[in-house]
């Protein structure tokens, strides 16, 4: 017997809750570490140790196998993890805490053309108004003064890292969903942490910067919060619920910006309201719209 709480907030949809707190405290405190002086790709390296040790504890916990059974695979979602958080870092230490935030949300739009390119799949109305309306609100974020001033009140470098990475991390979901059928959460996380640390370690090269100890706590905190969101993104992944839980996620937004008025002092445009609200409403229309248009045919007939 379920519970109205249940009802009311799916499994999938408390961990993608779940998730979305996880992410939106790694985001800040990712940007706070690095206005300290702490490169990108340390900050990378330092939460993959912590999320390594994590992983490794809950799969001997759990007495399965560190090594899993799809490893190539596997091998694959460290490397486009890599990819994706070092872009995220980047975009989040270089943009305001809400825009970063907002411009990681168009990854629906990357997950439904990846879908047509590579599982064939027919594109519905429903996912042409979600392009429509993220690019139209990407538009209003990045460059709302084009047409009089020509310029942009953000870096467009630091826009197109964060797309790549709104981009990969597409791509990330979609082996994510894969290895669910065949692997266990805790592994399919540690994966990301192993192949991680090695390449960050190499890409810090002479940039080490020795962190003081209130540093290095933010530095674990940072690798605590994103195992946070890790597992409530893989945990809702692997629930049935976990597309309709994906519409959850975007409270990390309404988090980041909050979050990003109380430490950084940071206000967001009303073009940046305007363009989150957007792109938001292009992820619910594509999530749900292809069903209510089942719906409502099925009551007119």
């Amino acid at each position: 017997m379920t519970t109205s709480n249940e009802s009311l907030i799916p499994l999938g949809a408390r961990f993608m809750l779940l998730s979305a707190l996880g992410f939106a405290l790694m985001s800040s405190t990712v940007k706070y570490v690095n206005q300290i002086g702490i490169p990108v790709f340390e900050i990378v390296a330092a939460r993959a140790v912590v999320s390594l040790i994590i992983s490794y504890l809950d799969i001997k916990r759990k007495g399965i196998s560190v090594w899993g059974n799809n490893k190539p695979l596997l091998v694959v979602r460290g490397i486009v993890g890599t990819i994706g958080l070092s872009c995220v870092y980047y975009a989040v230490t270089t943009l305001p805490l809400a825009e970063a935030t907002i411009l990681q949300y168009t990854n629906p739009v990357f997950t439904a053309l990846l879908a047509v390119i590579f599982l064939k799949e027919r594109v519905q109305f429903s996912t042409l108004v979600c392009i429509f309306l993220s690019i139209l609100g990407l538009f209003f974020i990045v460059n709302p003064t084009t047409l009089t001033s020509g310029s942009s009140h953000l870096p467009l470098f630091s826009v197109m890292i964060a797309l790549i990475g709104a981009f990969v991390s597409a791509i990330s979901y979609i082996i994510v969903k894969k290895l669910s059928s065949t692997e266990d959460s805790s592994v399919i996380i540690f994966y990301f942490p192993l192949i991680t640390l090695p390449l960050a370690l190499l890409l810090i090269a002479d940039n080490f910067v020795v962190p003081d100890l209130p540093t290095t706590i933010c530095l674990i905190l940072v690798g605590i919060f994103t195992q946070v969101g890790q597992v409530g993104l893989t945990k809702a992944m692997q629930t049935q619920t976990a597309g309709k839980a994906t519409a959850y996620s975007y409270v990390q937004i309404v988090l980041s910006i909050i979050l990003g008025f109380l430490i950084f002092k940071e206000v967001p445009s009303i073009w940046t309201y305007l363009g989150g609200v957007l792109i938001i409403s292009g992820a619910v229309v594509n999530l749900f719209g292809h069903n209510m248009m089942k719906k409502i045919k099925r009551t007119t007939v």
